[in-house]
């Protein structure tokens, strides 16, 4: 092959490798949030049975970290923890649970989100671990402590700049198991509650 024909035939590679589009990057999502539940409520178990108990709005806190791909789909891992979730303040609560009664949740969910420029609304679900610890429950026993399956849904918009953004997100959580017994119990298969936080993330 001569000299010109090399020539043209790099010119044409070289063209039509610019010209051609390009792949979108994955990214990788870091995502401190801060937060709160809402509308929480769960069975509680006593030797007299059982009666429905309905919980305040309360602290919640943690980190989503979520590998978003070329498309639209991408996996996220969700972690949680209300260090106070099951205080109550009013003194003619049904019951008080007080002291270190925190939940802890931790997802592994899939989400969906569309890239429509820096804005990118999303929905995400998906399976993990809902755990409880009541350190002192004054009508009952103290150290009540369950760790069961559970399930969350939800969704949000981010707002991503080339390396961090903000972003929203409101979501479900409810238990799968049933732990009801005739002691002490919280029956986590009607343990359910709202999450809503706001974070900043870092993108990279």
């Amino acid at each position: 092959m001569s000299l010109r024909k090399v020539i043209i035939a790099g010119a044409i590679a070289i063209a039509a490798s610019v010209a051609a589009p390009q792949k979108a990057s994955a990214d990788w999502l870091l995502t401190p949030f801060i937060g709160s539940s809402a509308g929480a409520s769960a069975n509680v178990f006593s030797t007299e049975g059982s009666f429905a108990n309905s919980f305040e709005a309360k602290l919640n806190y943690g980190a989503s970290l979520a590998w978003m791909g070329q498309g639209i789909v991408g996996a996220e891992f969700d972690f949680g923890y209300s260090p106070n979730f099951f205080g109550v303040s009013n003194p003619d609560a049904t019951i008080n649970l007080v002291g270190d009664g925190n939940v802890t949740t931790a997802m592994g969910n899939v989400i969906v989100g569309a890239p429509l420029g820096a804005v990118r609304p999303y929905a995400s679900g998906g399976l993990g671990l809902i755990a409880t610890r009541v350190d002192s429950a004054s009508q009952f026993l103290t150290n009540v402590t369950s760790n069961e399956f559970g399930t969350n849904i939800g969704g949000g918009v981010m707002f991503l700049g080339e390396h961090a953004g903000v972003r929203g997100d409101i979501r479900y959580f409810r238990s799968i198991g049933d732990n009801s017994s005739n002691g002490v119990d919280l029956s986590l298969g009607s343990f359910h509650f709202w999450r809503a936080t706001a974070g900043v993330t870092f993108r990279f």
